[in-house]
């Protein structure tokens, strides 16, 4: 028996000449159930009315309605004995499949308002047999493991035939099929696939109002060298911690006098002499003060307060003396 329960993908009307020359040909056995099916059943003289916005209960024929799960589907028969299919002319050409005679039909499921849902076809010309079904609910593993469909489905099955072959190419497992293209067929007909490509549309929108920034540009905070003047008072008070007085005073000099004599003039002279000439260079008498300050400030056995003087001193003469 071929198995096609509600092929994901449709079936071409090439198709459905190769399954209908395998059922002349074999005599076996056909199931068809569901939408997927519709162009292989119209070969058998059976459509489809099926109803998105509604459902209906359904019984086995000739029992009373239970448990059985509720289908918005319901078979409705053909009048046409020849079915042509023109949507591939102009690359496949036309093709066409006769409705067979029919020997007998065994009516298998119903509706409670009496619409026939699942039927049998004994075919006159093969023997065969073509069971058709509305909806492939009534297959799936959950309806088979909650509801009285097990038996029912088992049923058409057990003591009839030596094999059962389900149709899968038409569901994306053909040979060849990657696992990249399998998870996007499931994320697009399962709930939770659409409920994965929701959260990626609504991140990915965040993501874009995230690069684009909405009000004036703010202000750069600029952040500025220190001066040497700055080192020099942070040198002078770091050595005052340290109890370094009188070297922290002799380095403040030192630094002066590099910043004022290029290197030749400095090699070979101690800066003691240098700030004992230094005065005569100076026109203003705020400069000399400063000198004389330093002078005096350079003796030995200075307090934490003359380090900072000279480094005050220091910075009144070099805005005298800088260039």
């Amino acid at each position: 028996m071929l198995v096609l329960l509600d092929p994901s993908f449709p079936i071409t009307g090439t198709e459905v000449e190769l399954v209908r020359a395998w059922d002349d040909s074999t005599g076996g056995g056909l199931l068809l159930a569901g939408r997927g099916a519709a162009a292989v059943m119209r070969c058998y003289g059976y459509g489809i009315d099926w109803r998105t916005l509604d459902s209906t209960e359904v019984r086995p024929a000739g029992d009373e309605a239970g448990s059985w799960p509720r289908t918005p589907g319901v078979l409705a028969s053909r009048t046409d004995t020849l079915v042509a299919d023109s949507s591939r002319q102009d690359d496949v050409g036309i093709t066409e499949c006769v409705v067979p005679p029919v020997a007998r039909v065994d009516t298998l499921i119903t509706s409670v308002t009496g619409r026939v849902v699942a039927l049998r076809l004994h075919r006159g010309d093969t023997g065969g047999e073509v069971v058709i079904a509305a909806d492939a609910g009534f297959f799936r593993n959950r309806t088979l493991r909650e509801t009285p469909a097990g038996p029912f489905t088992l049923g058409l099955f057990a003591g009839r035939y030596r094999r059962v072959i389900f149709e899968e190419a038409h569901h994306g497992f053909e040979e060849g099929g990657s696992l990249a293209r399998a998870t996007l067929a499931w994320s697009l007909r399962s709930p939770w696939g659409w409920a994965m490509w929701q959260m990626s549309l609504v991140g990915l929108l965040a993501l874009l109002g995230a690069a684009f920034r909405f009000g004036p540009a703010r202000q750069i905070i600029r952040r500025q060298r220190r001066s040497p003047l700055e080192h020099v008072r942070a040198l002078a008070t770091a050595l005052a911690a340290a109890r370094g007085h009188d070297v922290a005073i002799g380095s403040i000099v030192e630094g002066l006098r590099r910043r004022l004599l290029p290197s030749p003039q400095r090699a070979g002279s101690d800066w003691r002499g240098w700030l004992e000439s230094l005065g005569e260079n100076l026109q203003s008498e705020r400069g000399r003060n400063a000198v004389r300050t330093l002078k005096t400030l350079t003796r030995p056995g200075q307090s934490p307060e003359g380090v900072l003087q000279a480094a005050h001193a220091v910075e009144d003469v070099w805005e005298e003396l800088r260039p």
